[in-house]
């Protein structure tokens, strides 16, 4: 009997639609958020929900892919670039309202692109897989944009900065443990 030769996933499988909602979900996002100068609470919050639902797509569709293996080289790629269009434009937003410093914003998405980037440069020599502290960062500045969008002031706003410059601090410091880790010469095997 003979196997028959396995097939690639299509690209419009779950996972990559989830990463294309996100994608759409964006502009919807930003929208929102600027409504009224940012001070439109209706708005802020429906900016907060969609940020949400965008955000969790992010958790579903690299589950989804690694677990029904519906990797695609589509995915690959959007699915970086989809993340980083979601707190791209919750930092600008934020900055474009005045209530994130656009430092904060100008560091975060050098860093995030830039590594980003990188990856694409070296994905054919290695793999640069997403460390603890990369995911400890990614967490920390999702929580920080959501402290941000709750249209609250006083100790939630204390609570976002103290949470953004947390992020901040893991932002350069896994930003530089990869770039150290693409430069670094690999030891000799054998």
């Amino acid at each position: 009997m003979t196997e028959l030769p396995k097939t690639a996933p299509s690209v419009w499988n779950g996972a990559n639609v989830l990463t294309v909602l996100r994608v759409v979900l964006v502009p919807v996002f930003g929208w929102l958020l600027l409504q009224g100068g940012g001070d439109d609470t209706p708005m802020r919050i429906a900016a907060l929900v969609v940020f949400l639902i965008a955000a969790a797509t992010d958790r579903f569709d690299g589950e989804l892919a690694r677990r029904y293996n519906l990797v695609t080289d589509f995915g690959k790629i959007a699915d970086p670039l989809a993340d980083k269009a979601l707190v791209g434009m919750a930092l600008v937003g934020l900055s474009i309202l005045g209530e994130l410093p656009w430092w904060v914003t100008a560091l975060i998405l050098v860093r995030e692109f830039g590594i980003t980037l990188m990856r694409f440069l070296v994905i054919r020599t290695q793999v640069i897989a997403a460390s603890s502290g990369g995911k400890a960062k990614t967490v920390l500045q999702t929580l920080a944009i959501v402290l941000y969008l709750l249209p609250f002031e006083g100790p939630v706003h204390i609570a976002a900065m103290i949470v953004m410059g947390l992020a901040v601090v893991l932002t350069v410091v896994t930003g530089i443990d990869y770039v150290v880790k693409v430069v670094r010469p690999k030891p000799a095997q054998g």
